[in-house]
């Protein structure tokens, strides 16, 4: 209100519309709803797909920096090599090169028995973390157990198991792994290469500190390892983190046109209310237009007083949809204050442009209708 109040006495425009707006409040009021309903449509549905958008990546873990290496099966390649592994090494430069074998191994402890995946690492300690014990930088003897296979055998650090009728000491629990990745060891127990009979690996896992920096590895590896022949597949898990970021684009765009059409029908209201105010104050505007009132005079009021209800409703609205997304924050990420964003100020910004650019469009044809009306026909009973 003390915005508009400075308006006013800046404005004479101004305050002759906040008076015409105030002869009918309740149609006012109802107007200025449609436009909050409007603001906050359009500004919710975006900072809900923002929303899920954070929630959806967040849950595939910090996988935009890894980089998964696979034999080309397609070409009849079916492990990797020490001298691929070498090679790997070389073209990812500093980042972290983990080769890894993978067999289907039978997991006893006790009574229960069951079929687990078994990955030879000789350094886990670069991919993993531990809930309980330490995991090695170097693998030498020993298992390290996924979380999964843990809780399902109530294994902890300093336990015994046996895989395939071979006994290991449980070095360490490992942490579970929220992200997605072709290698997890959720499910799975890690024991040292050399105890595989196979010579290849079955994958590598190359660890780089961005995204930046793992998409230059994958590159890298294939200009090295395919220049002659196809040897090996890159999976760049980064992939499937801008593949979401594409479907939540065209989501929101599709979630705010949704919004975009309740501010429509708030400028329909808008125009009807204009129409019907133009029509009740016919005599007014014709008086003031016999004594010399120019139409830009005319036009300016009644676009004012467009564009006051719209920045009422706008006002109102971006601030309700603020409240509307903390409280959605709350509920899918635990964290009210992620609202608060650059990208969620914008989908602010743009519904209360809308709005205002809504209403100040709906007076346009009343405004247009009321000026060039002539005075004589205006003052006519």
């Amino acid at each position: 209100m003390k915005l508009l109040d400075r308006l006013s006495r800046r404005f004479p425009a101004t305050l002759m519309a906040r008076r015409n707006l105030s002869r009918n409040s309740l149609r006012s009021g109802l107007a200025v709803l449609g436009i909050v309903i409007g603001v906050l449509a359009i500004a919710s549905l975006g900072m809900f797909g923002a929303t899920l958008q954070t929630g959806a990546t967040s849950s595939l873990g910090e996988i935009g920096s890894e980089v998964i290496v696979s034999p080309a099966f397609s070409e009849g390649v079916q492990e990797l090599s020490d001298r691929d592994v070498v090679n790997i090494e070389r073209a990812a430069g500093g980042a972290s090169v983990v080769p890894v074998k993978t067999r289907q191994s039978v997991l006893e402890r006790g009574s229960d028995r069951s079929v687990v995946t078994v990955y030879g690492m000789e350094s886990p300690g670069s991919l993993y973390e531990a809930s309980g014990g330490r995991v090695p930088d170097q693998l030498r003897e020993g298992a390290v157990v996924g979380a999964a296979v843990a809780d399902r055998f109530g294994i902890r650090a300093g336990n015994s198991i046996t895989l395939d009728g071979q006994t290991y000491r449980v070095k360490a629990v490992l942490v579970q792994q929220d992200g997605f990745s072709p290698v997890n060891p959720n499910n799975a127990v890690i024991v040292p290469p050399n105890d595989f009979e196979e010579d290849g690996f079955s994958q590598v896992v190359v660890n780089a500190e961005t995204g930046e920096e793992a998409n230059a590895t994958a590159m890298a590896v294939r200009e090295s390892l395919n220049r002659r022949e196809q040897r090996v597949t890159v999976f760049e898990l980064g992939a499937i983190t801008e593949s979401i970021n594409q479907f939540f684009g065209i989501l929101n765009a599709f979630l705010i046109g949704v919004g975009s059409i309740s501010l429509v029908v708030a400028g329909v209201s808008i125009l009807n209310v204009m129409l019907m105010s133009t029509i009740e104050r016919r005599e007014e505007i014709g008086v003031l237009r016999a004594v010399g009132v120019q139409k830009f005079d005319v036009v300016k009021v009644i676009l004012v007083e467009a564009g006051l209800l719209g920045l009422a409703g706008g006002v109102v609205g971006a601030i309700l949809s603020v409240g509307a997304g903390m409280v959605l924050n709350q509920v899918v990420l635990n964290d009210p204050l992620a609202t608060f964003t650059a990208t969620n100020a914008l989908y602010v910004l743009l519904a209360m442009g809308f709005g205002l650019v809504t209403s100040v469009l709906s007076g346009l044809y009343p405004a247009w209708k009321a000026a060039n009306e002539r005075p004589v026909d205006a003052l006519r009973k």
